[in-house]
């Protein structure tokens, strides 16, 4: 196998630069149609990581997602440790810590770190590996600050709030390739085994050229924290932080990055400019909108239409689609031609007590990408998603920036653009950011 032509470091690369772990045995997929054709490499995703030396990983934000990701890790393979835990606030730490105990790791009280500082404490305990999961706004510095240390990182999405930001992940991404680092990212449909299957149907040109694509994320209202009298500002907004825009880059960044990414995934391209329209209505706090319909326009002239929305009683959606001169695909499982006929779906799912088909995965993403990651490290074969994530993330920022403005905005105009949000200074106490919601127009 040659391995620069099947490696995801390079975005838009050849069509195993899309698909998740390539460093696993591939498996070779042709066409049997009369229609062109390509050869395919999937990933062969291992049930668990191999053995090896024991790995110690320290986590970096303790709240629900941290603590999953770190279960997450234990159980992707063996020998295996937590001894690291880090956090802005005790209790979080205490949680995330009680949570492990349960697991059968106990976690020193020295290895405990509380602060804005806790990051680096953690990086600086001894640690191999670093697993990201604080609000997004802080991951461009403690990547930066992980890769810097030489440890393997896996990282939440996003990856990033602004466009400064993500210039950051994309160069220290680099920084970790030349160190021969493993990252992996929190977009789990690159290690979701149907999302994988059905990627290679359409890489290998079973509806032909992909011409168009939607996007959906469409929901409820999201949890929200209210004030507290015995909270400062900075302490409010980080525990209310998936609602304002400084902290999460609003819900088109960082929910909706899983959709904008695997339309990315599939076509092999990015945006090239985007139209986007949203509005607050429902909302209760920070300054985010409640949802966004954008128009991307990608290389070759292809529309991406991207929609997400958090209010209560709407239509729910969460999905993608892609549409190509011979067929469409949900993405997911299944392949239909130009008049609805179902080509192809995927039979790899788990079966009931009956032997039929259900639609349960047989292991959950959330585990395989880091069982993944864990294969990477241990094979010496680095696996690194820093920029096609960051692609991404960059993605939503533009639809954002777009509706809060009402101007199209540009991919190179995102590349050269200096805004960087947030505040200065990092402590307990006022914070000094613009807590008002975006007109367009203005």
């Amino acid at each position: 196998m040659k391995k620069s032509s099947l490696s995801r470091r390079n975005f838009l690369g050849t069509a195993a630069a899309a698909g998740a772990a390539g460093i696993i045995v591939p498996t070779l997929i042709t066409s049997c149609s009369s229609r062109k054709r390509k050869e395919v490499i999937l990933p062969v995703m291992p049930d668990a990581a191999p053995d090896g030396p024991l790995l110690r990983a320290g986590l970096i934000g303790c709240g629900g997602r941290g603590t999953g990701a770190a279960l997450n890790f234990l159980h992707s393979g063996p020998s295996l440790t937590i001894t690291a835990l880090g956090d802005v606030f005790t209790d979080r730490v205490t949680s995330c810590r009680n949570r492990l105990a349960n697991d059968g790791v106990e976690i020193a009280d020295e290895n405990c770190f509380v602060g804005f500082d806790a990051y680096q404490k953690v990086i600086d305990s001894g640690v191999d590996i670093i697993l990201l999961a604080t609000p997004p706004f802080f991951r461009p510095l403690h990547f930066e600050a992980a890769v810097t240390a030489g440890k393997h990182v896996f990282m939440e999405k996003p990856v990033a709030v602004d466009p400064t930001g993500v210039r950051q992940i994309m160069a220290t991404g680099e920084k970790a390739k030349g160190m021969e680092l493993c990252v992996v990212t929190g977009t789990q449909r690159h290690h979701q085994h149907d999302y994988v299957a059905t990627w290679g149907k359409v890489q290998e040109g079973m509806i032909g050229d992909i011409v168009a694509a939607n996007c959906y994320w469409n929901q409820g209202q999201l949890w929200y924290r209210d004030p507290n009298p015995s909270w400062t500002e900075m302490e409010y907004m980080i525990r209310d932080w998936v609602n304002w825009c400084w902290l999460s880059g609003d819900h088109i960044v960082e929910q909706h990055v899983h959709n904008i990414d695997v339309v990315n995934w599939f076509t092999g391209k990015k945006p090239v400019s985007a139209v986007s329209f949203g509005a607050r209505h429902r909302r209760v706090t920070g300054d985010q909108y409640d949802f966004f319909s954008t128009d991307f326009i990608y290389d070759g002239g292809i529309h991406v239409h991207s929609m997400c929305r958090q209010i209560n009683g709407c239509e729910g959606n969460v999905s993608e689609w892609v549409q190509g001169t011979e067929g469409s695909s949900n993405c997911q499982n299944s392949i239909v031609d130009l008049a609805g006929n179902e080509l192809w779906k995927y039979d790899g799912y788990k079966l009931d007590e009956q032997g039929q088909m259900t639609d349960q995965l047989i292991r959950s993403p959330y585990d395989q990408e880091h069982i993944d990651f864990v294969t990477a490290i241990r094979t010496a074969q680095p696996l690194n998603e820093a920029e096609f994530v960051a692609v991404s993330t960059m993605a939503g920022i533009m639809g954002r920036i777009s509706a809060y403005t009402g101007k199209k905005v540009t991919w190179d105009e995102m590349m050269n653009s200096d805004l960087k949000l947030g505040p200065k200074v990092y402590e307990m106490g006022p914070v000094d950011v613009s807590k008002s919601v975006p007109v367009p127009g203005e």
